[in-house]
């Protein structure tokens, strides 16, 4: 029987190119380019910053990791990877005022504090401010500013708004914004981080939570400070919101300041911020889910204060 050379030809050749499209169909490559791939990976690590002040209210410089005690729900840790000191770190500060009508009384107060602040620690060369209002809603009065003029202009505007809007309070909402939407995630810039709030901590109309909010200040390294024009009473509800924010924030709650007392209370809040530590460790065997851990920081300096938050979330990844 006689095979045709040239049929055989054209198949080999049929089979062959069936071969390259089978090969080009099952490899990645055969498109010219790549398919991106991204592998996530989650970082278990925690980032920690404090203050740290003797017994006269005095910054304490120069401290070591080794001068330290970090427990993490009652576990000593020690796997430190990273330790900073930063000395004359510059404001990062909004101005969250509640303009509810349970506050009308106290707007004029707030608004002395608040200017106060402005005029004796602000420095328009390296610091930035907003200015925030809020009942039911939150509106930003003053956006980022180093112009004293124009942030007490704003402070000025919210005070005079104060009891003219619904009768209902979202602080919750309020402070989530503000740290979500005014501190930018995941800056590499070192700041001293802060909201000066005002409100009496009667909460009525938030959708969100006060875990969810602890959480945004957590991850925008930003401390709650709170004056309140009362005395400290253990029966009230709005306070032990506020001590709560304060207390897991790493901020401070100041109660019925007189002018030589709130002097004194800003230049505690200044040289908290201005003078800071940050610790970054890893935790042992941490779960993320989303269970609340308690950080106790204790320095070896005698009579010495740390002032930081009191734990973190355990948050799942988002």
């Amino acid at each position: 029987m006689r095979v045709n050379t040239t049929q055989i030809g054209i198949a080999l050749f049929v089979l062959l190119m069936l071969a390259r499209s089978g090969a080009a169909q099952s490899s990645p490559q055969a498109s010219g380019a790549e398919e991106p791939f991204t592998l996530v990976v989650p970082v278990n690590e925690v980032s920690l910053t404090f203050h740290v002040s003797d017994a006269h209210g005095n910054t304490i410089d120069g401290l070591r990791k080794e001068d330290l005690k970090l427990f993490d729900n009652g576990k000593l840790q020690s796997r430190v990877v990273e330790f900073q000191a930063y000395r004359d770190l510059p404001i990062r500060a909004g101005f969250l005022m509640d303009t509810s009508v349970s506050m009308q009384s106290d707007a004029q107060h707030n608004l002395e504090i608040a200017t106060e602040y402005l005029a004796r620690f602000f420095r328009k060369e390296t610091d930035r401010a907003f200015v925030m209002r809020f009942d039911v809603e939150t509106n930003v009065a003053e956006g980022w500013n180093n112009n004293t003029g124009v942030l007490a202009d704003g402070l000025h505007a919210a005070a005079n708004e104060a009891g003219l809007g619904a009768d209902g309070t979202a602080i919750f909402d309020s402070i989530y914004k503000a740290c979500r939407d005014q501190w930018p995630a995941n800056s590499d810039e070192v700041t001293g981080n802060f909201i000066l709030l005002f409100t009496d901590g009667l909460d009525n109309s938030s959708h969100a939570r006060i875990a969810d909010v602890i959480d945004r200040c957590q991850r925008s390294r930003t401390a709650i400070y709170v004056f309140v024009n009362e005395w400290k009473a253990r029966a009230s509800r709005g306070q032990q919101t506020l001590i709560e924010l304060v207390t897991k924030s790493g901020g401070r709650i100041f109660f019925k300041p007189n002018d030589e007392q709130m002097e004194t209370d800003l230049q505690m809040i200044e040289s908290d911020q201005r003078s800071q530590y940050r610790l970054v460790y890893k935790p042992y065997d941490l779960k993320r889910d989303n269970s609340f851990h308690r950080i106790k920081l204790i320095c070896s300096v005698e009579r010495s204060e740390v002032l930081t938050r009191s734990g973190y979330y355990a948050a799942t990844r988002r």
